[in-house]
């Protein structure tokens, strides 16, 4: 072993950008139990940590998914603002093995979340954010975790963006009838036939869980034509949130009549999106909702 790295590939730039401008880092956060979570991050070069600068944090962690630290043109409307962007490389994905998949799934479920808020309160006490700048996002599975932290540590954000958000795991998976449940089932377990998994799952399942406590804003994605999560899952959700919590919001629904699971097909509408969910971002630590 040389422990040696050669460069095969360097992925394009576009013209005018220079890497010298910002800092890329690799930091590891404490959870819970011990383990050791990566969070990927950029930021401008020369910015202040000192507690100022808002976070935007997005999250996975199932089926075995990386959260790749891959190059987007996209971030750096946030980074250029000033925000510190981060990807935070939660249980339930494969970043660190195999392991580090099967430890964030069935049971051991839960692990996701909480190593998400570890990250969120290692990123806080080193001085990359404050408690209230943090804007959260996450999608599908995703978006399942954005439900989970949004019930458990509601105070530490000031906003929350779940994309097509699997929210009523609960009943999804008690409805066999579902083509995509029996398979999902390896992956949450079955609450039919195993009442342990019956109980684990309603104890982190998001519309479940909502409590009478303030909530930070909310923006919740739904696709009309959605197979995988059903666009009555996010709406259920927020209707739960909006009768329940006591303060905070507000709580957004925003339904695309013509778009499915991966959201918008065009490449415009695509970046559409994008912007829509960083300007809620920078309204909610700015204070403009």
């Amino acid at each position: 072993v040389t422990r040696r790295r050669t460069l095969v590939k360097r992925q394009a730039m576009p013209r005018g950008f220079d890497p010298k401008a910002y800092v890329v880092r690799l930091v590891f956060a404490r959870a819970e139990d011990g383990e050791s979570v990566p969070v990927s991050l950029i930021y401008k070069r020369g910015l202040k940590l000192d507690g100022s600068a808002p976070l935007f944090i997005i999250g996975y962690g199932a089926y075995g998914y990386p959260s790749e630290a891959s190059f987007s043109t996209n971030r750096f409307s946030l980074v250029d603002r000033g925000f510190v962007f981060a990807i935070a490389h939660v249980r339930g994905g494969t970043d660190k093995g195999w392991g580090w998949y099967e430890d964030g799934k069935l049971g051991k479920k839960p692990n996701t979340f909480h190593d998400f808020l570890a990250a969120v309160r290692f990123l806080i006490a080193e001085g990359f954010t404050s408690t209230g700048r943090v804007v959260a996002q996450g999608g599908s599975a995703g978006g399942m975790l954005m439900g989970a932290i949004a019930n458990l540590a509601p105070d530490l954000f000031a906003g929350i963006i779940a994309d097509v958000p699997f929210v009523d795991v609960l009943t999804t998976m008690l409805d066999a009838s579902l083509p995509l449940t029996p398979p999902e089932w390896l992956e949450w377990g079955d609450p039919i036939h195993d009442q342990t998994a019956f109980e684990t799952i309603r104890a982190y399942s998001p519309i479940d869980n909502v409590r009478a406590q303030a909530y930070p804003a909310i923006l919740a994605l739904a696709g009309l034509t959605d197979p995988r999560v059903t666009y009555w899952e996010p709406a259920k959700w927020v209707a739960r949130l909006r009768a329940t919590m006591t303060r905070g919001g507000p709580i957004l629904l925003r339904t695309a009549m013509d778009a499915g699971h991966a959201g918008a097909s065009g490449r415009y509408d695509r970046l559409d999106d994008v912007a829509r969910q960083y300007a809620f971002a920078v309204a909610c630590v700015e204070g403009g909702l």
